[in-house]
């Protein structure tokens, strides 16, 4: 899905307690784990670009995609303002199109999960091992079972700061582990009124097993799986799980 320009405006300031930076890093880690230190990388789903900077500062040469105009938005003003040379792409994971070769791909912040259709996966993943070049990895996260089903589930979830109010109602359909999030936004004007807007998002979690399938059956010839933010393997009770796929 495609955040519009108010949920963009404050995406980078609600995702703080997910930690973006620290994310990076370790997806970083996990690329030299991967023998991967240099050249093209994907940063897919890249949404303003908070992520994408470390990337640039760590040597690589990186493209950003992402589905939303107005996260791209945000992500040129960051680049013009930092100086970070980075091509900037306004695609769909699943139509992928890319001009050349790249060695990296990292996708993060559960962006996989948004992909609620089993072959919609695999389109995605049979894009991204296309333009990978052999010895390249791919690097993603994505949210588990066990969250969807134990902590996202029916709750809500409220998030404020000096000028904007989130509240985040979540509607969990267990037949398929998908978790229907309803959000409602109030952001302040500068004469002290606010303006209401209104999206909905869908995400489905994927056993592992069934995500490891798809990658083998796209191209990519090894895969491991890690728990969160740590080299090790992942327990029943992780909410988050990383892949790295190699070509």
């Amino acid at each position: 899905m495609a955040y519009d320009y108010g949920f963009s405006s404050v995406y980078d300031r609600f995702c703080e307690a997910a930690e973006p930076e620290r994310r990076a890093e370790f997806a970083l880690a996990l690329l030299r784990r991967a023998g991967v230190t240099g050249g093209i990388l994907l940063d897919l789903c890249c949404g303003t670009g908070k992520m994408t900077e470390a990337y640039v500062r760590a040597g690589f040469d990186v493209i950003g995609a992402d589905l939303s105009e107005e996260m791209l938005d945000i992500a040129r003003a960051r680049f013009a303002e930092t100086g970070s040379n980075v091509l900037l792409l306004c695609q769909d994971m699943r139509e992928l199109d890319l001009f050349g070769t790249i060695n990296a791909c990292v996708c993060t912040l559960d962006s996989v999960n948004h992909l609620t259709d089993e072959m919609d996966v695999l389109r995605a993943f049979e894009r991204v091992s296309l333009f990978t070049e052999p010895g390249g990895a791919f690097v993603f996260d994505v949210n588990t079972p066990y969250k969807h089903a134990e902590v996202l589930g029916n709750n809500a979830f409220v998030f404020e700061d000096e000028t904007a109010f989130l509240v985040w109602q979540n509607f969990y359909e267990p037949e398929n582990c998908t978790v229907v999030e309803a959000l409602d936004l109030f952001v302040e004007n500068s004469d002290g009124t606010y303006t209401r807007e209104q999206d909905e998002i869908i995400e489905r979690a994927y056993e592992p097993a069934l995500l490891e399938r798809l990658l083998y059956e796209a191209g990519f010839s090894s895969v491991e799986t890690f728990g969160d933010l740590e080299l090790s393997p992942p327990k029943e009770t992780d909410e988050r799980l990383w892949f790295v796929a190699k070509k």
